[in-house]
Parts: structure tokens; C-alpha cells; sequence
């Protein structure tokens, strides 16, 4: 019975230690060190980070107990627990003697509502053998949140198919080559050394002039075969280049051109002492053997004159083969007539594709291309999706996509659940393109359809399929900004300021571009890209509140209170803003003087 009391009596005794022990521990609590970094509290892509680190006093971990900090997050009736820093005594053996030292990082989502709220830390001294604790009051150690990251904006691009349409002046080449004999320059109708000849040639041409097609420039290239002196050569490829212009002009007249001509500018070439042509008809030339071919090739290569190499190529013994299957084809005035491809102008594509659109005119009255090109000449979004919804009827995947684009644009403008239904109106055509055509441009407005949407998940991986298919410059810069917008959300400030760099432009890349460079510390960058959008009609009042947080994070007074009244200005919303904003709890008499 006595050794029971006595037990009962150690244990009783233990506890009472134990207790002793843990509100020692509790009341040591009121020296210890709390840091929490930042403070107040940031929200950055979605959730809020921070960091805690404790510092015990000397004396705080007796031996077998346990110190845990907890952290919760207390706004309105509720509250979240986020996390905790346990002390083991025995993972510190010297706490007798000296402080102990730990750190942890936490996080936790935000939710619409949190702020303001306060983040609290508790401690709680406990003995695991005995299972007997004590808890401290809690203490709060950060107040509200800065919400400056929620600034972000979406960024969508919508991105068109080439219509394929070409509306600048386009030059049509027709070449026709004219024959001439040894040694003349006289045009003989009868010379067909090509199969046709010189007569028919002459015929075709005079009915081209005929026609009046509005012509450019005609280059005549005359040409002589090698043989004769320098000076004959010389003679005969410009007096070849000339008979061709004077047939030409002769032909002008004769149709009455009238000053046409005088628009028209001839070109003559004549192309003297020049092996190349002899070389070009050698390689298809299969009348000599590969060595005789060869030999005529050391010849041309060779050392002396032009004269002394025709003398050397007269020597062989198959040059009279030569002088008679090749070197006609020598003896030539090429021409090259550049006319201008005839086309209807802007304004009567306008009025036809209206026509169409209206079922005045057959579908087939412009080409496909014409019809895409039609809806880029009006700045109207309604009538370029009649086109484009008009022109998706031949099933053509450009026409689909273009349509979608459309509705995104439109969608851009819109609120509710117009836009709601524009968006997906948008997704319905991409997926009709998407099935007809692999395309980094589908996929482009796919990803901005998505972030319309708010699903910034599936917008990245629609940006990532873009990507991957080969997009142009164009397409690929828009992705640029589309991914940026969705990286400066999720907080991550460095991948969207490398983003940003191959963007495409707009006011709100510019903005959020600004935006990302403050967050990651850039304070002087990002009033400067700020600037350049401070007067814009869409986020220039946002553009001059983000300038005058980057100027309180400088400590620069006076630029908060210039760009804060330059914002107020601009949307007087912004001024309970400011004076309820955590940006400035450092700065609340430059706040009154920017609000009053």
C-alpha cells in the first residue's frame, strides 16, 4: 500500500514539475524573437507567402519538452491555420546556455474577403511523455495584406489567318526570245531555230501589244555567239537588242498608244564577249562526248583573249557541229515585258463582298482570297464577321479561325454574359479549325479564348501547342504576351519580364509588364514603363497608382503624391484605394495631401 502511495505520489510530483516546467516556458515565450517577412503580408499569384523565423531566449527547452509556434490567418469569423515551427529540446542542446534558432516558409491560398485580416502566432509548450501542454495568448504579428499583384491583367491576343490576297501592284513577266542569223541583226520571220519561228513570235507579240496591258519596263538582252572580232560582237548584240525595240515601238504606234509609251521604259542589254551562254547551252547539249565538252570548258577557262579563245575553239575538230546545232541558239534578243496584273481596286472588292454577304451575288463573284482580303477594309467587327462567317461556308479552316477571332475581339468589348457567349462562340470555330488544320494561329486564339475564360491552366498548354508548331513572328509574339500576363499572376516575375521582352505591344502588356518589373524589385524600370502608359484612355489611372507604390517602395515622398493625384485624377475611384492601401502606411500625410 505504501510503495502505490508512493508511486502515485512521483507521479503526482512529475506533473507537477511538468506543469511548473511548461508555464516557465510560457512565460519565457514574452522574450522570444518573431520575425515575419514581409510584414505587412503579400498576395502573390494567388496564394500568400511568407517567411517566419523565431529566436527562443536561453532557457526556454527544458529537457524532453517540445516549444511549436503556430501560425494562423484571422479574418472576419473565420480563420486559417497555416503552419508550425516546432522546437524539440533535444534538437537543441546547448538551449540551456544559449537562444535557439529556426526559420520556415509558409503559404497559404488567398480568398476573396481575407484582407484585411491579421496573422496570429500562438505558442504552445507541451511534454510528450506526459501529454500535458500549455498555450500562450496569440499575438499578432503582421496586419492585412498588400494586394498590389492583383493589379495583373489578362492579356489576349486574337490572331487572323493570312487571307492570302496580295492589294499591291503586282508585275506579270512575259518572255519572248527572237532568233537571229550569223552575223545579222536584221530580224528574218522565217528563223525558227527554237521550233517556232521568228514570224510567229512577232505575230504573238503585236497581238500582246494589242491588248494595251499596262506596261512597266521591256528588257531586251541581246546576245552574240562566239565568234567574229570585238568589233562585230559589240555591233551585233546591240543591234539585236534594238531591232526588238524598234518592232516594239513600231507595234505601240500602230495601236495608237498615245502617252502610254512615254510610261513604258525599254532596257537594252547587250551581253558582248560573255562565255556564259555557251556554257548554259553546253550542259544540255548532248551532240559531243563529255571529253569534248570538257575540252571546249579548258578552252573558255583558259588564258588569252576572247578572240584567241575562238580561234582555239575553231581548231576542234567537231566545231563545225558546234557553229551549227549549238551556236544558233546563241544569236539571240531575249525579252522580258513586265506588265501590271490587272485587279479590281478596294473599293469595288468592298462593295461586291457586301453584295455577297447580302445574297445579291453569287458567292463565286470574288475569289476566296479577294473575300478574306474584303473584311480587312472595314473597321466594322460586326460586318467582318458576316464576311468571315459568309466565306467559312466553303469550309476553309483560315475563314473559321478569322470568324473566332472576330467574336474575341468582340468579346474583348463585352461584359457579362454576352461575353461570356462570344467567348465560346469563338471556341466553336477554332475547334471546326482545328479539325481542318494543325495551326499554331488556332491554337494562339485557342489560349486567348481560355484566358478569357478565367483558365489560365489550360491557356499555358494551349500557348505550349502553339508554340511548338512553327508559329510566324507575329503569331509568336502574341503568345509572348499571353503567357507573360499568365506568369505575372502566378507570380512568377522573372519568366514574365523574359516574356514580355518578345511581346507583342499593346497598352496592357506595357502595363503589365511595369507591373512584373516592380514585384521583382525593379522600382526605377517600372515607373519608367509606366510612364509610357500613364496617359493611356484604359490603364493609365492604374498606370500612375503603380508609379506612386514604386515611389513609396523608393521612399520618394514627393512622386507619391504627384502620381497618386495624377491617378485620383484620372478615376477618383482610387482614392479610397489609397488611403486603405498597405503600400503607403508609411506615407499617410502624402496620401491626405494627394486625396484632398
Amino acid at each position: 500500500m505504501r510503495k502505490i502511495n508512493f508511486a502515485m505520489a512521483l507521479v503526482a510530483g512529475a506533473i507537477f514539475f511538468s506543469g511548473c516546467s511548461l508555464s516557465k516556458m510560457i512565460k519565457l515565450a514574452a522574450d522570444q524573437d518573431l520575425q515575419v517577412t514581409p510584414n505587412p503580408l503579400e498576395v502573390h499569384g494567388g496564394a500568400v507567402p511568407f517567411d517566419v523565423s523565431a529566436v527562443l531566449p536561453p532557457k526556454m527547452l527544458p529537457t524532453g519538452k517540445v516549444y511549436t509556434i503556430n501560425t494562423i490567418y484571422q479574418y472576419g469569423d473565420q480563420e486559417v491555420a497555416v503552419g508550425s515551427i516546432e522546437f524539440k529540446a533535444e534538437d537543441f542542446p546547448n538551449s540551456s546556455s544559449s537562444t535557439s534558432r529556426k526559420s520556415e516558409s509558409f503559404t497559404f491560398p488567398y480568398q476573396a474577403g481575407m484582407n484585411p485580416g491579421t496573422l496570429y502566432v500562438e505558442g504552445v509548450a507541451s511534454d510528450p511523455k506526459s501529454g500535458k501542454s500549455k498555450t500562450s495568448p496569440r499575438l499578432a504579428v503582421a496586419q492585412g495584406l498588400v494586394m498590389t499583384s492583383t493589379f495583373a491583367k489578362p492579356v489576349t491576343f486574337s490572331t487572323y489567318a493570312d487571307h492570302g490576297y496580295n492589294d499591291k501592284e503586282e508585275l506579270i513577266p512575259t518572255n519572248v526570245n527572237f532568233f537571229f542569223e550569223q552575223g545579222a541583226a536584221r530580224l528574218n520571220p522565217s528563223v525558227n531555230t527554237d521550233g517556232t519561228s521568228n514570224r510567229a513570235k512577232s505575230n504573238d507579240l503585236a497581238a500582246f501589244i494589242a491588248e494595251k496591258n499596262v506596261t512597266r519596263t521591256v528588257t531586251i538582252t541581246g546576245t552574240h555567239s562566239p565568234e567574229g572580232t570585238e568589233r562585230v560582237n559589240s555591233d551585233l548584240a546591240e543591234d539585236r537588242a534594238k531591232a526588238i525595240e524598234d518592232f516594239y515601238r513600231k507595234q505601240m504606234k500602230r495601236y495608237d498608244y498615245k502617252g502610254m509609251s512615254d510610261s513604258i521604259k525599254f532596257i537594252l542589254k547587250p551581253i558582248v564577249e560573255d562565255w556564259s551562254g555557251l556554257k548554259a547551252a553546253l550542259s544540255s547539249y548532248d551532240g559531243i562526248s563529255a571529253s569534248d565538252k570538257s575540252s571546249v570548258t579548258n578552252i573558255v577557262n583558259g588564258t588569252g583573249s576572247f578572240e584567241e579563245k575562238e580561234e582555239s575553239l575553231q581548231k576542234l575538230a567537231f566545231y563545225d557541229k558546234l557553229l551549227k546545232e549549238v551556236y544558233p541558239g546563241l544569236r539571240t534578243a531575249k525579252t522580258e515585258i513586265l506588265t501590271v496584273k490587272a485587279k479590281k481596286s478596294n473599293a469595288q472588292i468592298a462593295v461586291l463582298s457586301k453584295q455577297v454577304v447580302n445574297g445579291e451575288a453569287e458567292a463565286d463573284t470574288l475569289s476566296f482570297e479577294e473575300f478574306m482580303f474584303s473584311a480587312t477594309l472595314t473597321p466594322s467587327l460586326d460586318e467582318k464577321a458576316a464576311i468571315y462567317k459568309a466565306a467559312s461556308k466553303s469550309g476553309n479552316w483560315q475563314a473559321h479561325n478569322n470568324l473566332a477571332a472576330v467574336y474575341l475581339d468582340q468579346a474583348a468589348k463585352a461584359e457579362g454574359s454576352a461575353k461570356t457567349k462570344l467567348v465560346q462562340d469563338a471556341v466553336t470555330q477554332l475547334e471546326i479549325a482545328a479539325n481542318k488544320q494543325k495551326s499554331a494561329i488556332v491554337s494562339a486564339n485557342m489560349a486567348a479564348a481560355y484566358i478569357m475564360q478565367a483558365d489560365y491552366a489550360k491557356g499555358l498548354d494551349a500557348i505550349g501547342t502553339a508554340s511548338s508548331a512553327s508559329p510566324s513572328n507575329k503569331t509568336a509574339s502574341n503568345l509572348s504576351g499571353m503567357k507573360g500576363s499568365i506568369q505575372v499572376m502566378n507570380g512568377q516575375y522573372d519568366a514574365a519580364n523574359a516574356s514580355f521582352a518578345n511581346s507583342a505591344k499593346s497598352d496592357v502588356v506595357t502595363f503589365d509588364t511595369g507591373l512584373s518589373q516592380l514585384l521583382s524589385g525593379d522600382y526605377a524600370t517600372a515607373k519608367n514603363t509606366l510612364g509610357d502608359v500613364a496617359n493611356s484612355e484604359t490603364v493609365g489611372a492604374e498606370a500612375n497608382y503603380l508609379i506612386a507604390i514604386a515611389s513609396a517602395r523608393q521612399n520618394n515622398a514627393s512622386d507619391v503624391i504627384s502620381s497618386l493625384k495624377a491617378a485620383i485624377k484620372k478615376d477618383p475611384a482610387l482614392k479610397d484605394k489609397a488611403i486603405n492601401d498597405l503600400e503607403f502606411v508609411n506615407y499617410t500625410d502624402a496620401v491626405a495631401e494627394a486625396v484632398k
